[in-house]
């Protein structure tokens, strides 16, 4: 978990096919009240101005989710969960959403860089869970709860059958709920923790229950850090979601 593939020498017949890999960020922004004392016209021409960029890289292949937790949390207003085929897109696009005139109101509070891979960890329960993995496809569900998370040291220090054991129990767990959907993603090397973790569902109280079985799991001792956990409201369009503010 977390080691880098070997890809073996250039022209290697016996190299394996590499698979495809999404970059993904889940970046919050905060607005600056003073927004809120503009005129309803200069508001609604800053959301337009945002709204736009946001789908023209939509149209250009850019998965974006927008999701509102204005209410919610203190520190971030609202959320944008993208997923891309390179990093660099994701800096061009935020530069041109941070000059339009809401985006001049905005502050960036927590951005989170990963990407996907399939699991080192197989799913007994269903063995072919391992490649829908390395592709996320987002289930438009109400709720979306995101947070990074670090594990210990000394899990990497085990043994892989006793860690494929202790994930047995976790996946278990995880099947008795089917009403949320776990999306994995990794950040070793890229950014300050090891994992992004967003669950999908349309009840919320499911994937509470869900998190407080989990932390009985053996798993779960060798977990050091798991917050700021995100509780995020799902709106279909990024304009939708603006109208919160």
């Amino acid at each position: 978990m977390g080691s880098p593939s070997n890809t073996g020498g250039s022209g290697d017949a016996g190299q394996k096919k590499k698979l495809p890999t999404q970059f993904v960020n889940f970046v919050f922004f905060k607005v600056d009240p003073a927004w809120r004392r503009l005129s309803q016209e200069e508001q609604e021409q800053g959301k337009q101005e945002f709204t736009a960029v946001v789908n023209e890289y939509k149209q250009n292949g850019v998965m974006v989710n927008a999701y509102s937790m204005v209410g919610i949390r203190s520190d971030a207003d609202f959320m944008l969960w993208r997923i891309a085929k390179n990093v660099e897109v994701f800096q061009e696009m935020m530069t041109r959403l941070l000059h339009t005139g809401l985006g001049q109101y905005l502050e960036i509070t927590y951005s989170y860089l990963s990407f996907t891979k399939r699991s080192m960890y197989v799913d007994k329960m269903d063995p072919e869970h391992q490649n829908p993995r390395t592709f996320i496809i987002p289930g438009m569900k109400k709720y979306l709860f995101v947070y990074p998370f670090i594990k210990t040291r000394d899990w990497y220090q085990l043994t892989y059958p006793t860690r494929q054991g202790m994930m047995d129990e976790h996946i278990q767990v995880g099947s008795k709920y089917p009403s949320v959907k776990l999306n994995t993603t990794y950040s070793f090397g890229i950014d300050d923790h090891e994992f992004v973790v967003a669950f999908e569902t349309d009840e919320i109280t499911d994937f509470s229950v869900l998190v407080q079985e989990l932390r009985e799991t053996e798993a779960s001792r060798y977990t050091l850090r798991d917050v700021p956990m995100f509780t995020c409201i799902r709106h279909p369009d990024v304009k939708d979601a603006l109208n919160t503010l």
